[in-house]
């Protein structure tokens, strides 16, 4: 399977883990480490980096083991996510942003106003920007043209656990931006995964599907087994779909019986 190149970077494991909700930070620390995640994301608003009040998420997420991505969850304008992602490069020393502008508390759907204005004001200060965009081909069409270095849209509602709803809308942002096309939001369990990069998905970005399952360890290993099957499927390239049937054994060579 091919490494998952994003910006300047590259990560052999093409899942993206993220730190939120877990039972516990054991529990997290060690679902993270199952599913082969090279890059974790860390809610700015809402993680202590200080451990004045809980454990600090720092110490369970040693940065010389794992990529850091700092996300502005919580961020409801332009203006809130502009301000956490400065916070979130003084905290952890990072140019990179998982930029979310949420529209409202009920569907947690990007403001893609909002979003648009923040994403353009991160890049003119050189942030290196991922942000989390509804299925629209059009908003991520312009995202991907403003400079974004990948763009990261629904599959279903946050936290929902639907899926991928709308697999067309994903093929065509697939097709018709050059920069890496990563599902976020919606996974539910590993089939959501697989079939996102049968589809061509550059990666997964999930959370509660993990943090949230049953037995959260067996399911980050689940995943992990679902998004490098999904990858190498893509990769291999799948047969065409037939209406009718089509055998598999050849024609040539094929014993004739003799009629009577």
């Amino acid at each position: 399977m091919s490494n998952l190149k994003i910006a300047d970077k590259e990560f052999s494991s093409r899942l993206i883990m993220g730190s939120a909700r877990f039972p516990n930070p054991d529990t997290m620390r060690e679902a993270v480490e199952v599913s082969g995640a090279e890059m974790v994301t860390v809610a700015i608003r809402r993680a202590d980096l200080n451990g004045s009040a809980r454990e600090n998420i720092l110490s369970y997420l040693k940065k010389d083991k794992y990529f850091l991505l700092p996300n502005t969850a919580g961020c409801y304008t332009a203006k809130e996510a502009v301000l956490t992602a400065q916070l979130a490069r003084e905290a952890l020393d990072t140019n990179w942003i998982k930029l979310e502008v949420i529209g409202d508390d009920e569907t947690l759907m990007p403001d893609v106003t909002e979003l648009l204005k923040a994403a353009e004001q991160l890049l003119m200060e050189g942030f290196t920007v991922l942000p989390y965009a509804n299925d629209d081909p059009i908003t991520c069409k312009k995202l991907a043209k403003m400079g974004c270095a990948a763009v990261m849209p629904l599959g279903s509602p946050i936290g929902s656990g639907m899926g991928l709803r709308n697999p067309y809308n994903f093929q065509i942002i697939r097709e018709e931006v050059d920069v890496p096309v990563i599902l976020d939001a919606g996974v539910g369990t590993a089939s959501d995964a697989a079939l996102a990069m049968e589809l061509g998905a550059d990666g997964v970005l999930l959370n509660s599907a993990v943090a949230q399952a049953e037995h959260p360890v067996k399911m980050a290993e689940a995943m992990r087994k679902a998004v490098e099957a999904g990858r190498l499927a893509f990769e291999s390239g799948r047969i065409p779909k037939r209406l009718y049937a089509k055998a598999s054994s050849p024609e040539e060579g094929r014993i004739e019986m003799s009629k009577k």
